[in-house]
């Protein structure tokens, strides 16, 4: 039985304790959980359905206030099948689709000035990206250790990004703390 990414995040959020949709939609707005998968707030319901429908989980009305909301538990095949997809991910090496290099490929359709320019946007979108998962890290605080191996390594795949975007921009690393400098420095820049 196989999950989406989208249904493994769930049920994993389900099996980390269990909890009811607005419960999840907190968790996942906290741990920046939208950033590495598509799950939107009114997917949330549909997948638990579709994992309740599964036997992945199953649900009851919590007790007390005005309205009853119904919280999620894992199944043990829940469980089960969440240990399977996650180690089947993990261990998984196949080639993720990627976009900007779909761009990188196509980049002889630009001037190398356009080529540079577009390299700073993305860099300064990537600058954007790493002080805002590092500012979510120091909010959230301490953090169940797969939320903190998830932004570990997102983290350092974003800096390995910036770090090569940095290289080809003809930027220097040492300047990291001022992107705007740096964008105004690129060949083709606005000046």
């Amino acid at each position: 039985m196989e999950l989406t990414p989208a249904e493994l995040t769930v049920l994993g959020l389900v099996v980390e304790r269990p909890q009811h949709g607005y419960e999840l939609e907190q968790v996942i707005e906290q741990r920046g959980i939208r950033q590495w998968t598509e799950i939107g707030f009114s997917s949330i319901y549909y997948l638990l359905a579709k994992l309740e429908k599964r036997g992945l989980v199953a649900a009851e009305h919590a007790r007390g206030g005005a309205k009853s909301r119904r919280v999620f538990r894992a199944t043990a095949e829940g469980r089960d099948a969440a240990a399977r997809s996650a180690r089947a991910l993990i261990a998984d090496t196949a080639p993720t689709p990627h976009p900007v290099l779909v761009g990188v490929a196509n980049s002889p359709l630009l001037s190398e000035r356009e080529y540079a320019a577009a390299l700073g946007a993305r860099l300064l979108h990537v600058d954007a990206r790493i002080s805002a998962v590092e500012a979510a890290e120091r909010a959230l605080g301490p953090v169940p250790k797969p939320a903190s191996e998830v932004l570990s390594y997102s983290l350092s795949l974003m800096k390995a990004e910036r770090s090569w975007l940095a290289e080809r921009a003809q930027v220097s690393d040492d300047r990291e703390d001022r992107p705007e400098e740096d964008a105004r420095q690129l060949p083709g820049a606005a000046r």
